[in-house]
């Protein structure tokens, strides 16, 4: 439906227009004719096309080592460690089913290819475009017994099945007093910024569901180890789950991912640095923004920072967390989302109640502003490891 109603919109446009045009050309971007014609009635404008620079990202990825407890490894980008773990899943469990919007055909990100040939269209079909009939089927079909894996296509699209998760998925278990559940369902999403994904790719929701009972886990991955671990994890729950994977990092993280089913346990966070000056908490791409905002504080500033992955942001590991901040007093949480109601106020609070004769100063939120994701004005908006590094000085010198 959104597609159609672009490629509508484009129809009109060449209606409109009196040069003559035909949408074979379109995604030749300037080399087709009507761009050539806009070109050519710019008067700053040339018909000759200029390279278009593509927008380095945010962060460095730096690969964690090759897991040697697992079995023998395979180099992986992140979605085809989401691949692999699907793969293993649907092998190992005759009742797992995958459903969603495009994932016959290997979604739109890959991380169903070639499963609905191996498996059969019975278990691995797709959905009408319809994220509330996506959840509530896999909701039905989990407390029937199936082990349901539900895509919804992006993130930014789970809100219309925010009342089956909210009000159904999550409570099915409490209302008939532990009699059915549908404990067996886990719903995958990509999610997060991904350089040009505007208001409708690029959200982090996770917030709106750390607020709901009864749903166990909302997991973020930094890598294609955790990714594949903490997803069999999820699976392997019996309680209703939401998986974000960070589409940044689909292609952009290559590590070692052992090739047989393994589980990383929910609920744990991950110190990834030792430090003794600073906190810093994130999870998912985030981590990686802190990994360099700890390497630049120590350099610059001489400050041993301690870096923790999150990974599961409910239940979160408030006991780590907690740990780190006593020997360090300070804490400093960065998440993509807007700062007003993001889980780094809920880390806040908790942490200030239990650690406050601890802390040096006060704990700092680097997050998203409170506006709409924008698209030309993404740069400014992420927290980047900038804006992290400044509040970084501000603490120290507090």
């Amino acid at each position: 439906m959104r597609a159609l109603t672009a490629m509508a919109a484009t129809r009109l446009f060449l209606r409109a227009s009196p040069v003559k045009s035909s949408l074979t050309g379109l995604t030749g971007g300037v080399r087709s004719s009507l761009g050539l014609t806009l070109l050519k009635r710019s008067p700053d404008c040339t018909a000759k096309p200029k390279a278009q620079r593509r927008h380095a990202a945010h962060f460095s990825y730096h690969p964690d080592p090759a897991p040697a407890q697992h079995g023998p490894t395979q180099k992986m980008n992140l979605f085809q460690s989401v691949t692999s773990a699907l793969d293993n899943t649907l092998a190992g469990d005759p009742t797992a089913v995958i459903f969603g919007e495009d994932v016959a055909f290997g979604g739109v990100f890959r991380c169903t290819v070639g499963l609905r040939d191996k498996y059969g269209k019975d278990r691995v079909f797709n959905t009408p475009l319809c994220e509330q009939g996506i959840v509530g089927f896999g909701i039905g079909a989990a407390a029937a017994g199936a082990t349901a894996i539900a895509e919804i296509q992006f993130a930014d699209y789970i809100y219309p099945a925010f009342d089956q998760i909210v009000n159904e998925a999550a409570k099915y278990r409490y209302r008939s007093g532990n009699m059915y559940d549908c404990g067996k369902l886990t719903i995958r999403s990509p999610w997060g910024c991904v350089g040009h994904g505007s208001i409708y790719h690029s959200q982090s929701p996770e917030a709106f569901f750390a607020h709901c009972p009864g749903i166990k886990v909302i997991v973020v991955p930094r890598g294609p180890v955790q990714a594949k671990g903490l997803l069999l994890s999820c699976i392997a729950d019996q309680n209703p789950c939401i998986f974000f994977e960070p589409k940044i990092l689909y292609r952009a993280a290559v590590e070692q991912v052992p090739t047989e089913a393994y589980q990383i346990p929910l609920s744990q966070a991950e110190v990834l640095q030792e430090g003794s000056d600073l906190t810093l908490v994130a999870w998912g791409t985030q981590v990686h923004v802190l990994r360099e905002v700890a390497a630049m504080a120590l350099e610059k500033l001489g400050v041993s920072c301690e870096l923790i992955d999150l990974q599961t942001i409910l239940p979160w590991d408030t006991e780590t967390v907690c740990k780190s901040v006593v020997k360090t007093g300070r804490l400093l949480i960065s998440h993509e989302a807007p700062v007003t109601g993001g889980f780094a106020a809920e880390i806040s609070s908790t942490v200030q109640e239990e650690c406050f004769l601890n802390l040096e100063a006060p704990i700092s939120r680097v997050c998203g502003y409170d506006t709409p994701f924008p698209h030309i004005f993404e740069p400014f908006y992420i927290p980047d490891k900038w804006k992290c590094f400044e509040a970084v000085k501000r603490m120290i010198n507090y």
